[in-house]
Formats: C-alpha cells, structure tokens, sequence
C-alpha cells in the first residue's frame, strides 16, 4: 500500500473520530483548568487520543478482532458487551447526538425566533440522514468520500479558525475552576471518556481493516502495521486539534463565563471573525458530526450483519440510520444525560480489556485472569455508572469511596489489578483452561 493511501486512510480514520465530542470537550476544558491547562490536557490527550490508538492496535493484533477479545472473557460477556457499545456508540447515543449537534450549532444560529424549530430540526434530520444512508450503503467509498475531500476540508476550517484565534486571542490563564484545582490531570482523563472514541475504536477497527485489505495488503503482520500507521496519522491530528481547541477555550476565559464548549466555540467564533465566523463553526460542526455518524453507521452495519446473518448490511444501516434519525428529534439535553453512566461503566472495562490483550502473552492467554479482572472491574464500573445516575447506593458508597484513587474516580484501578493477580493465582493451580488466538481452548 502506497504512502498516500495510508495517510488517507488515517485521514478517514480522522474524521470518522472526529464528532461532536472532540469539538465541545476540549475548549470547555481549557476555560475551566486555566493556568492548570497543560496538566489537565495532558490527561485528556492519554484517554481522548492514547486509549483509541491503543484500541486500534489491539484489535489488529487479534484474530477476530473486538469480538473475539471479548471472548477472552466468556462469549456471553463479549457479545453482550459488544452489543452494548455499538448500540450506544451508534444509535441510542453518539448517532443522535451528533446529529444534534450538527443542527444546534450549523442550523440553530441561523433562524428567527418566531422559526418552529422543531420543524426545521425535522427537515435538517430528513437530509442529514439521507445523506448518511446513501455513503454509508457504499462503504467501498468512505475513504474517497471521506479521506480525500471531507476530512481535509475539515481540518482547513479548524485550521482557519485556531489560526485566527491565536492572532486575535491574547489574555492570559485565569485561574483554574474548582474541578480543576487539583488533580487536573485525572480530571482530564476522566473527560476525555467523553470523547467515546476508545469504544468507537472497537466499532472502527473493522471499517479500517476492510479498507486496507481492499488495497491488496495480506497477512497479519502488515496489516496490524498498516492499521497502526493509519491511527498513528489520526491520533496526531486529533491531539493538534484538541491542544488547538483547549487553548482558544483558555485564552477566552476572561471573556467571561461559559456553560458549555458549544457557547465558548460560539462566542469565539462571531469575536473573531463577525457572523462568517458563525457559518465557519456550524460548517465545521456538521462535517465533523457527519462523517462521525457515517463510520458509525457503518460500523453497525459491519457487526450486526455479522451477528445476525439473516438481516444484510443493508437492512441494519436503514434501521440504523432510522432509530438515529427518530433518537436525533428528542432534543440533546436527554441524549447528553445518558451519556455519563454508560461511559463511567463502559470505559474501565474496554481499558482493562485492552490492557490485558496487550500482555497476554505472558500469562498464557489465561482465561481465569481476564475473568477475574473483568469481572472485579465490572463490579466497580457498574457502581460508578449507577452513581452517575445519582441513585444512592448506601454502604457500597462508603465502600467505593474508601478504595483508592476514587476521588480522581479511577476507584476500579485497585480491584482490575487485584483480579488480575487473583486470576494469576488461579490459573497457575489450576491451569486447564487457556485463550489461544481469542477462543477458548483447552490446554494439551
């Protein structure tokens, strides 16, 4: 595979990550750490840019890819946990929210108020998602679509508008909010969860392996290069947009105060650049979110066709693209207040995964360590996202906030690594049972 068509692919890879999400979070983040920027960043790059890198790379490693990571675990968890993440990285969440997002920030600023806007949200609906289901039916093309024209008009746009805002922006670090006054760093790495682009990257690793053997590669060994290299060309331009991003939200942070990334964004660009400024940001927007929204759809079309042979791709993207569509119309504060408890609960789980995958070579692919750690992490994920709810959780509370780390909210740090050596022990007095290349085997 030439040069060029890896870092097209890397480009498409760009800009299927590269949502609604990746625009809100980091300039938010950049107000609210202040002088504390670098550090809070810091941490947002690890989990925002590292972990879906990381991800990437697993998934390449193992045969079979997600899935069969998953069934590392038991075959019950990694269907039911890949289920999970597609249906929330896909049409219940990240589909609709995009596509919300889209609407409020390349359509909104545009209308009156006497505008019915739940009737223009309708219309932007019907076009986004037809256009949505038209590529995504073609995904022999994404690269072309995606990597050759939409991905580096999009980083053009950001460009225009990180370059004049570091011309025109000049005040100083405020002081940091209170969230960010200490452990900024975890507090970074906590919001890059939010970016949901480590479980979109269990969705994406298909999409990205299929357009690279489309192009002649064969054989593990070069294709896990080559998916490498392609994430490696992403996670570069994602880290410089995020740095870019936070530190436009940093240097308008003594214009005063923001509820949101989308109202910092907002006021940047109509100070910067008047009301070309505004068109600028929502063409952005609603490019980054729609091409999200096609790597998603596709992605689910990809897994679920695979899952259930009876229905064709073509069949789940249209349903896909349908409940996306419905889900769009309810408005993005409920979409937004769902999205917390499954990332708190869905994140230390795909982290831990993926860790083990890296290593589990050195303890013999042992099922019993991946079904201790996953399972001892889950209890604790589950307890966070169920807090995140803000439903009581009684004594377990006492007992989440006594563990360490639970206030930077890493409190399943400790019981991932006491599962992992718990599983350690058990497998090496019991040591009948071993994974070997994603499937359970038994050991001769």
């Amino acid at each position: 595979m030439k040069k060029l068509d890896t870092l097209f692919v890397g480009f498409m890879l760009f800009s299927m990550f590269f949502g609604a999400g990746n625009l809100i979070f980091p300039p938010f983040l950049g107000a609210g750490s202040g002088t504390n920027y670098w550090l809070a960043m810091a941490g947002f790059v690890v989990t925002g840019v590292g972990l879906p890198i990381a991800v990437i790379f697993a998934v390449s490693l193992v045969k079979g890819g997600a899935q069969a990571m998953g069934n590392r675990v038991h075959p019950v968890f990694s269907t039911a946990f890949m289920v999970a993440v597609y249906l929330c990285i896909g049409p219940f969440l990240a589909i609709p929210r995009n596509a919300n997002v889209a609407f409020e920030m390349g359509v909104t600023p545009f209308l009156g108020d006497s505008v019915n806007t739940a009737l223009v949200l309708l219309l932007f609906s019907v076009v986004f998602f037809g256009l949505v289901y038209f590529i995504s039916l073609n995904p022999t093309k994404m690269e072309k679509y995606m990597g050759r024209f939409i991905a580096p008009f999009l980083l053009l746009s950001m460009v225009v508008l990180l370059v004049v805002g570091f011309i025109k922006l000049d005040a100083p670090f405020q002081a940091p909010t209170e969230q960010y006054q200490s452990g900024a760093f975890f507090t970074g790495f906590l919001e890059g969860y939010n970016t949901m682009d480590a479980l979109a990257s269990l969705a994406f690793g298909i999409v990205i392996l299929t357009a690279i053997q489309k192009r002649g590669v064969q054989g593990r060994k070069n294709v896990t290069g080559y998916m490498f290299k392609a994430a490696l060309v992403a996670g570069v331009l994602l880290a410089a947009v995020y740095v870019g991003l936070g530190l436009l939200g940093a240097r308008m942070a003594a214009n005063g105060v923001f509820e949101n990334g989308t109202d910092i964004l907002s006021h940047t660009a109509t100070l910067l650049l008047g009301n070309s400024g505004t068109a600028l940001l929502g063409l952005i927007f609603t490019l980054a979110c729609f091409t999200t929204v096609v790597g998603l759809t596709t992605a689910c079309g990809h897994y679920f066709s695979k899952l259930l042979p009876r229905f064709s791709y073509k069949t789940v993207v249209l349903v896909v693209t349908l409940v996306g569509f419905t889900l769009s119309n309810l408005g993005l504060a409920q979409i937004l207040r769902v999205s917390v408890p499954f990332l708190v609960t869905a994140y230390p789980l795909t982290i831990v995964l993926i860790t083990l995958t890296f290593f589990s070579r050195y303890f013999s692919h042992s099922k019993a360590v991946y079904g201790w750690s996953i399972s001892l992490t889950g209890v604790f994920a589950v307890l966070s996202g169920v807090a995140a709810f803000g439903l009581d959780l009684g004594p377990l509370q006492s007992l989440r906030e006594a563990l360490p780390l639970s206030s930077a909210g890493l409190e399943w740090v400790v019981p991932a690594l006491v599962g992992t050596l718990v599983g350690l022990v058990h497998s090496k007095f019991s040591p009948g049972t071993q994974v070997a290349k994603g499937i359970v085997e038994k050991a001769s």
